[in-house]
């Protein structure tokens, strides 16, 4: 056992950050002390085998595993997790191992864009419904006198039910403290801010300034997932967003999916640790937002300050939200699976630990289960689907699908897990969608050669949840694969090989790659992506034919999240991902979460829906359904054993089979 109180010295490359730890301690554990992230998906139990890390100088003892060659541990490789320091370290952490550039983009891409639908700021004021949760008020108040000695409190209520006739209005205690100075700064001149409740019941009085501030009116708007953090700044007043940004979310250290962190919440401080890192994400990106933004009508007054953001609204799946309000999340996990609530009231967003001002609210999107989140209510509640008389499909497909399905009149949903394939997760060259990663390709169909296009048009360093879709689309309709996800055997090129996990397609040469080392795609990762498509149709078959629908009764598909906004529609359906449909019934949102949260900011009225869209919303457990595993079992073929579910993919294979045999 280590002495604790010797003490190493650990230096990261490329960022240079150095920390001082006790010899003995994981250098995964170092670089959480040190800010630096590093890839853990499985959360630092040595499973995984994303966070190797290559030793440039210093000892360690471990870090070695089944996930690294005997030439790679030769040459230094380790894995962070179980490799300890001891001294001065000095560890170079690959792209491949750490967050890498780009991916935290929440634009639809521009090939998408005809198809995108958002419920917009324009449609909200055409039906009367644009009243942002919290609004100002300009009163001109008559000053005091001998015949005129009301209290100041009073003065400004009694102007509220004059000038705009706000009755009912109530002010809070540290308003009060303040009210005497203010009214007399600007000789009774003052801008009170009013946060209206989500259905009747009494105003509250939340601040007042002296002066007319009733144009900067400005709030936020926040989809806290599972891995990224976004958020946007918008101008109340006008309903425009002033800026945009997102992050990484802080607790990504701890594990990639929720089950990770909920077991780091239940350790001894754990919670506090979870929430403490949501929260400095989330008021990271509020610096960043505020200086970043300016109001364009209003030059003169330069930046919007802090004390002038009124509201904030966030969702975030069930978990996501159980940490961020410090609630217990450990029986979202087990049977029969219960959080600690669904419906939240509104809350001061100082009592969550954001950094904004004492009268600013917090508004929480309320969950429908422990698995189906407030981030897809609010997806739901921005995509408009329950406005509309069609049969729409909304689905969030990610390491846990959110599926629903309904119109206006009724609604259903579930939760499947797909696994992480679609996010890099499982698959041996998989990483996110950063600079290097693979996200489109083809194949010359005479050579095999194939051309890969990369995020940011850099040296291929690995393959994301888009390129990946595309990758085993394209080796089915050429026939590198079968129907089961093996490969020919007898293709007449170098590319295919036997490799560790069996054979494997050479994507990129190592001298071509980013990495140094050849990028390949193998058996084992095209079955883990069977998996998580067959999970997902499955799902969507399930909850289909449970309301006593087929497939073709779909009238309108909405796709949404990161890797939904990057799906190719032909690549799905042929792996049977999705349903095969006309492509012009698919729409895309983007962040749906994030339009949610975004269009709650500006209307009250959507605010009040969201009670009545959750209660009206019917939950089902795939698991507790007898046949969704008979599904599931179907669904593990490309597209599926029932190739008449998919009639347009069926034809083509049809044609290629001809097409070589006549060759």
């Amino acid at each position: 056992m280590a002495d604790e109180t010797i003490t190493a010295r650990v230096t990261f490359l490329p960022s240079g950050r150095t920390v001082e730890v006790k010899a003995g301690e994981t250098i995964i554990k170092a670089a959480r002390q040190a800010g630096v992230h590093i890839n853990a998906s499985c959360g630092g139990s040595g499973v995984c085998g994303k966070c190797r890390v290559l030793i440039e100088q210093g000892a360690v003892t471990g870090g070695k595993s089944e996930k690294l060659s005997e030439a790679d541990f030769r040459a230094g490789w380790r894995q962070a997790c179980t490799a300890q320091v001891e001294g001065v370290v000095t560890v170079r952490i690959p792209a491949t191992s750490s967050m890498g550039k780009g991916g935290l983009s929440t634009e639809v891409p521009q090939r998408h864009r005809a198809r995108m639908h958002v419920y917009n700021i324009e449609e909200l004021r055409e039906e009367g419904i644009f009243q942002p949760p919290v609004e100002k008020y300009f009163l001109e108040l008559p000053r005091p006198a001998a015949h005129d000695n009301m209290a100041d409190a009073g003065r400004i209520l009694q102007g509220l039910s004059n000038q705009y006739d706000e009755r009912g209005v109530v002010i809070s205690l540290p308003v009060l403290r303040k009210v005497p100075e203010v009214l007399r700064v600007d000789d009774f001149r003052v801008t009170v801010t009013i946060a209206n409740p989500v259905r009747s019941g009494k105003k509250y009085l939340m601040d007042v300034q002296p002066g007319n501030w009733t144009q900067r009116n400005f709030g936020l708007a926040f989809d806290i997932g599972t891995t990224t953090v976004y958020g946007i700044l918008i101008d109340l007043h006008t309903g425009k967003v002033l800026a945009r940004a997102g992050e990484y979310n802080g607790q990504i250290s701890y594990g990639e999916d929720v089950i990770s962190r909920i077991i780091q919440a239940e350790k001894p401080k754990g919670l506090d640790l979870m929430q403490e890192l949501v929260t400095g994400t989330i008021n990271g990106l509020i610096d960043t937002l505020l200086a970043k933004a300016k109001v364009p009508e209003e030059p003169e007054r330069g930046q919007i300050r802090r004390e002038e953001i009124g509201s904030i609204t966030l969702a975030g799946n069930t978990t996501m939200t159980h940490l961020l309000l410090h609630l217990d999340p450990r029986h979202i996990r087990r049977a029969p699976y219960v959080p600690v609530t669904t419906f939240l009231p509104p809350i001061r967003a100082m009592d969550l630990r954001l950094d904004l001002p004492r009268h600013a609210v917090a508004l929480v999107y309320p969950s429908i289960s422990s698995y189906v989140g407030g981030d897809i209510v609010a997806g739901v509640m921005g995509s408009g689907m329950y406005r509309t008389d069609l049969v729409t499909l909304y689905i969030d497909i990610g390491t846990n699908a959110e599926i629903v399905i309904g119109n206006k009149e009724w609604l259903v949903c579930a939760a499947c897990s797909a696994g992480p394939a679609f996010e890099g997760g499982g698959i041996t060259h998989g990483m996110r969608a950063a600079e290097g990663a693979i996200e489109d390709f083809s194949l010359d169909p005479a050579t095999l050669e194939p051309m890969n296009l990369t995020v940011g048009n850099k040296p291929p360093v690995g393959i994301c949840g888009s390129g990946l879709l595309v990758m085993v689309a394209t080796f089915l309709e050429q026939g590198v694969i079968d129907q089961s996800g093996k490969f020919n055997r007898g293709l007449a090129t170098p590319r295919l090989r036997q490799g560790r996990s069996g054979y494997e397609f050479v994507l990129v040469w190592a001298p071509e790659s980013g990495s140094g080392h050849d990028v390949v795609l193998n058996e084992v990762d095209i079955e883990n992506f069977i998996r998580a498509k067959a999970a997902i149709y499955a799902g969507v078959k399930t909850l289909v034919e449970e309301v006593g629908l087929a497939m073709d009764d779909l009238e309108q598909i909405i796709l949404a999240g990161a890797f939904g906004s990057y799906i190719d529609l032909d690549a799905a359906m042929t792996v049977g991902l999705l349903p095969e449909v006309d492509t012009d019934r698919v729409l895309y949102v983007g962040n749906g979460s994030l339009l949610g949260a975004w269009m709650s900011e500006m209307s009250n009225h959507i605010r009040q829906d969201v009670v009545e869209v959750v209660r009206r919303m019917t939950s089902f457990e795939l698991s507790e359904v007898t046949h969704f595993q008979d599904q599931f079992v179907a669904s593990h073929f490309l597209p599926h054993t029932e190739l008449e579910l998919f009639p347009k993919v069926k034809a083509r294979l049809e044609r290629g089979e001809k097409a070589k045999g006549k060759g």
